[in-house]
């Protein structure tokens, strides 16, 4: 198993956490039904990312680039995809001007995930 990987995926995994609890507990209140549901969204990706980082540490034994790689597109692609719909969520509340430009951000975010996996599939396809 790696460190490294299994520690990224328990620190996502305790922020996923805490952001559930306190959209679920704090936010309700204040945000709109639709800004619930994008941060909704934001914390299901996390999650299944986080669970994602955790399988990925399985392979960590091979070290090959291609879960080097992986590792970094789930890290990265989550950060930007689970990060930006956090932002985009609260703007109204947080008075955050430069969120209405970080759009772009959350595809971005999500292409890197969607690499990930494939990079995920071409390791297991690898290694036997």
């Amino acid at each position: 198993m790696n460190r490294r990987i299994i520690l990224t995926a328990s620190l996502f995994g305790c922020i996923a956490v805490i952001f559930g609890a306190f959209g679920a507990h704090t936010l309700k209140n204040s945000l709109s039904a639709d800004a619930m549901a994008i941060w909704t969204k934001g914390i299901e990706y996390q999650f299944y990312h986080t669970f994602a980082l955790l399988f990925l540490s399985t392979f960590a034994r091979f070290r090959t680039k291609l879960v080097d790689f992986s590792f970094y597109c789930f890290s990265f692609g989550t950060l930007l995809f689970s990060g930006s719909l956090y932002l985009l969520a609260t703007r109204d509340i947080l008075h955050l001007s430069f969120v209405n430009i970080i759009g772009p951000v959350t595809p971005l975010g999500g292409l890197l995930l969607v690499a990930g996996w494939i990079l995920l599939f071409l390791a297991a396809l690898k290694n036997r």
